[in-house]
C-alpha cells in the first residue's frame, strides 16, 4: 500500500510516474485527469469558504454547500483538463512531437485511455457536476447556475471551436475570471448565499498568481505554439515581454494583498502570504533569464520549465494566504 501512495504522491508531485513504477487504476487517473494542477482549484474554493468566516463582516458558513462547492469545482476542474486534452488532439495540435506530449503523458497518445472512453468520464464527471448544480441551485437559486455556466462556457470553450479562447490571446484572461472571480466569488456565495461587493476585490490576488502558471506554460510553448499558429498571450507578446508581465504580475499579487489588508477587506494575518516573498525573488530571477538547454538532472516534467517556477510560488503563496485566513477566522485582526 505504501508503494501505491508513493505512486499517487509523485503523480500529483509531477504528472508523471517513472518508468520502473507499475501503474495501479488511481494514479492512472490521476495522470489522465492532470491532478497535479488541482492544488490551485483546492485553493481557489478554499479562499471563498475561508472568506465566510474571515472576511470584514463574517457570516454564516454552511459546511454541506461548502463540501458540495469544493467537489463541483474540482470535478469541473477534472472535466477542462479532459476537454482539453480532447480538443487539442481532435483538432491536430497534440502530438507525440508537441509539447503536451513531451512533459507528461497524454491520456489517448500514452494509451492511458482510448479516445471513447475519454468521452465517457468527461460526460460522467459533468454529470455528477449537473446533479451538484440542480442542488445548489435549487438552495440558492439562479446566482448558482450563472457561475456555474460561465465557468463551463470559459472552460470548454478555451481550446474548442469555434471560439478557442486560447488559440486568440485569450486563454489567459479566461483563466483569471474561472480561478478567481467565478471560483472563489461563486464559492463563497454557494457557501453563504450572499455576496458582498467586497468578495469580488478578495478574489483578485488568487487569481493573478493563478494567470503566472499560464504565462509561464505558454512561454516554455512559445516555440511550438508560434509553429502551429497558436496565438496565445505569450505568442502575442513576445518572449521577453511575456517573462516580464509574468514578473510584474507575480509583485501584483503581494500588491493587492498589501492593499486589501489597508483597506480592510483581509485580516492582518493573511501578510503571512509575504513569507513567500524570499520564493519570489528567486522566481523573478528565473524568468528574467532563457531557460536551460537542457533538462537538470532528475527534472520530471522537461520541456516545461518557467511553469514549474510560477507554480512552486503559487503553490507557497496560496498555502500561506490560507493560513492567515484561518487565523484570521480563529482571531480576526483588521485595520
Amino acid at each position: 500500500m505504501a508503494s501505491v501512495v508513493g505512486n499517487w504522491a509523485e503523480v500529483i508531485r509531477t504528472q508523471n510516474l517513472s518508468s520502473d513504477k507499475e501503474m495501479d487504476a488511481v494514479s492512472r487517473w490521476l495522470l489522465i485527469t492532470r491532478a497535479s494542477v488541482f492544488p490551485m482549484t483546492l485553493t481557489s474554493a478554499l479562499v471563498g469558504g475561508l472568506l465566510a468566516l474571515a472576511g470584514p463582516t463574517p457570516v454564516t458558513l454552511y459546511w454541506l454547500y461548502f463540501a458540495e462547492a469544493l467537489v463541483g469545482v474540482l470535478l469541473a476542474h477534472a472535466a477542462n483538463n479532459m476537454i482539453n486534452d480532447y480538443f487539442d488532439l481532435a483538432g491536430g495540435v497534440d502530438s507525440d512531437d508537441y509539447v503536451r506530449g513531451q512533459y507528461a503523458p497524454h491520456p489517448i497518445l500514452s494509451g492511458l485511455i482510448s479516445k471513447g472512453g475519454l468521452v465517457t468520464a468527461i460526460a460522467l464527471v459533468n454529470l455528477v457536476d449537473l446533479a451538484i448544480l440542480v442542488h445548489l441551485t435549487s438552495v440558492w437559486g439562479w446566482p448558482v447556475a450563472a457561475f456555474a455556466l460561465s465557468g463551463l462556457f470559459i472552460s470548454v470553450f478555451y481550446v474548442a471551436p469555434p471560439l478557442k479562447l486560447k488559440h486568440r490571446g485569450l486563454g489567459e484572461p479566461g483563466v483569471f475570471i474561472v480561478w478567481g472571480p467565478l471560483m472563489i466569488a461563486g464559492t463563497f456565495f454557494v457557501s453563504t448565499g450572499q455576496l458582498p461587493p467586497w468578495v469580488w476585490a478578495a478574489s483578485i490576488p488568487y487569481a493573478i498568481l493563478v494567470t503566472t502558471v499560464l504565462f509561464g506554460k505558454h512561454v516554455d510553448k512559445l516555440p511550438a505554439d508560434t509553429a502551429r499558429g497558436i496565438h496565445t498571450l505569450p505568442v502575442i507578446l513576445g518572449d521577453e515581454r511575456a517573462r516580464w508581465i509574468s514578473q510584474v504580475l507575480m509583485v501584483s499579487f503581494f500588491v493587492a494583498v498589501g492593499l486589501l489588508v489597508l483597506t480592510g477587506t483581509f485580516g492582518v494575518w493573511t501578510l503571512l502570504s509575504f513569507g513567500a516573498v524570499p520564493r519570489l525573488l528567486k522566481v523573478i530571477k528565473v524568468f528574467g533569464q532563457p531557460p536551460p538547454e537542457s533538462a537538470p538532472p532528475g527534472y520530471p516534467i522537461w520541456p516545461l520549465w518557467y511553469v514549474a517556477w510560477a507554480f512552486t510560488l503559487t503553490r507557497l503563496a496560496g498555502g500561506l494566504l490560507i493560513l492567515g485566513l484561518i487565523a484570521n477566522a480563529v482571531y480576526p485582526i483588521f485595520l
